[in-house]
């Protein structure tokens, strides 16, 4: 029987994890597919956290994949969908081409030939449903965006990097905005001859019991941070 390995990529970290369906879902569908068209999975590999549009020789797991394609023989490899592979139009093409070359097969288990037929119709199909999702994406980050502008012109802070206050836990559990709240208490109480410099002020935060986890001062980049409005 012919095998098979199945990748599957999952690009937000919040959608892994055992109580997330996202990799279940795809492997669920791989399944499906490989028993219909009697093939075996000889394996799974997913990468998770990894945006579609990343290119496919920078993706740890695939990597790993191709390793054990090498040293298996195996030459089939099974996705969810084409945009499982890469939602890029450009990374798409590229990745296919890539493994067409080595003479593995790329099969997408909603549409099986979309990969494997190599006529003009095919490559004209795939790269309007590539074009199309990275459309679709571009257009979902664009709402996203605009939500996000909106809520910032109302005051009220939106996801995003965490301030170094809302970053900082000090080894003794002390809430970071209290280190924060003295380093600009520091700041503002100018000693004689000038202010004090980010040097100094971390000296004294250390001073007062107030370090980085691993029990150092801060560095000056982070107490500079810290002197900035949220």
């Amino acid at each position: 029987m012919m095998k098979a390995f199945a990748y599957l990529r999952t690009s937000s970290a919040a959608n892994i994890g055992e109580d997330k369906d996202s990799g279940q879902r795809q492997l669920q569908a791989i399944e499906v597919y490989a028993k219909r068209a009697g093939i075996v999975l000889a394996g799974t590999y997913y990468d998770e956290a990894v945006k579609g549009s990343d290119p496919i020789d920078t993706r740890p797991g695939f990597a790993a994949m191709m390793e054990a394609l090498e040293a298996n023989g195996t030459k089939t490899i099974i996705v969810e969908t084409a945009n499982r592979f890469a939602r890029d139009l450009m990374v798409q093409e590229v990745g296919f081409a890539m493994l067409k070359s080595r003479g593995i097969d790329l099969i997408a288990a909603d549409s099986p030939t979309s990969f494997l037929d190599d006529t003009p119709t095919a490559r004209l199909i795939r790269q309007v449903l590539g074009a199309v999702s990275e459309f679709e994406k571009a257009m979902l980050v664009a709402k996203l965006r605009g939500a996000r502008d909106r809520k910032r012109r109302t005051g009220v802070k939106v996801e995003g990097r965490k301030s170094i206050a809302e970053q900082t836990l000090d080894r003794d559990g002390r809430d970071g905005r209290a280190t924060v709240r003295l380093a600009r208490s520091l700041a503002r109480a100018r000693p004689k001859g000038g202010k004090r410099s980010l040097r100094e002020i971390s000296m004294e935060l250390a001073a007062a019991g107030y370090t980085t986890k691993s029990g150092k001062p801060y560095a000056a980049t982070a107490v500079k941070l810290m002197l900035e409005r949220d």
